[in-house]
């Protein structure tokens, strides 16, 4: 039997405002990594969990009114844009997505040095992608870590919302049999009807591909907003060991976060960086 493919982390873009971002998803109670630095020329801080994390990624400011060296993160929109599987083997990765048709680029090497116990480390990456467009809500690739000591680290682990783990993630698209049925055939899985959209098991977590309208019934009013896009990357569920970690800090803000307890789970919204969060024990 085939195992589960695995989560690796999600993305949200912050463009050319990191700044902003790191305060406010840090008021929000997560313990950030210090900033980062691809070389690829983008940036990032991470929230780590178990056995995957939560990444905020951008540009330096300073660069905003020159040629973008990332266009896919200058011209994409605020919010979760980033669904990222573990791979073993990024080569082989991108050979399964060339002969499903499903990929154009070829695989991407690339480092952030990392600072630990005073001296400094490279954490390096190859990455292959889905091409652009097959899942619309946002960027969709496999992440094989060179170096995973130098990411996942104890002390980078700890919360004060309590965060543990991704749980489920979460699309809302008019077309929820084509994305599922497409992330299905590059995971090697089988899609399951779940309400009008489908669900896709994953090792400790799921993706819901949801059809808007289900979407917008699940979040009510703290629901990202379609605009004109088909498909949205809606929102993260995060597992906390105690949501009276987050309660406390969503009481205690200067600036309200819009959420809504609803006891069993707490949705929060970050209004910023169009971020939904689903908060459960």
């Amino acid at each position: 039997m085939t195992s589960l493919p695995k989560l690796d982390h999600a993305v949200i873009n912050v463009g050319y405002e990191m700044d902003q971002a790191a305060e406010l998803f840090a008021a929000l109670g997560f313990q950030l990594t210090k900033r980062g630095y691809h070389s690829l020329g983008s940036i990032n801080h991470l929230m780590m969990f178990g056995s995957d994390y939560l990444e905020l990624i951008g540009l330096p400011s300073e660069t905003a009114d020159k040629p973008a060296g990332r266009p896919d993160i200058a011209k994409a929109p605020a919010g979760l844009n980033g669904l990222v599987f573990k791979t073993e083997d990024a080569t082989a990765t991108h050979a399964h997505l060339d002969r499903l048709g499903m990929t154009k680029a070829p695989p991407k090497s690339f480092t952030r040095p990392v600072e630990i116990d005073g001296g400094e480390v490279d954490a390096s990456f190859t990455t292959a992608h889905l091409t652009g467009g097959l899942v619309p809500g946002g960027r969709v690739y496999f992440c094989e870590h060179h170096t995973p000591d130098v990411v996942w680290r104890e002390e980078w682990q700890q919360h004060d919302n309590g965060a543990k783990a991704i749980t489920e993630f979460v699309i809302a698209t008019e077309q929820p049999d084509v994305e599922s049925e497409t992330l299905g055939r590059i995971l090697n899985t089988d899609a399951l009807p779940e309400g009008n959209g489908a669900s896709i098991p994953l090792q400790a977590a799921k993706i819901s591909v949801m059809a808007v309208g289900d979407y917008q019934e699940r979040y009510g009013s703290l629901a990202c907003p379609m605009g004109d896009r088909q498909s949205i990357f809606g929102a993260l569920q995060i597992q906390t060991d105690d949501l009276n970690k987050i309660r406390r800090i969503l009481n205690a803000m200067k600036i309200q976060a819009p959420f809504d307890d609803q006891g069993d789970r707490l949705l929060v919204r970050e209004s910023n960086f169009n971020s939904l969060f689903e908060f459960i024990e």
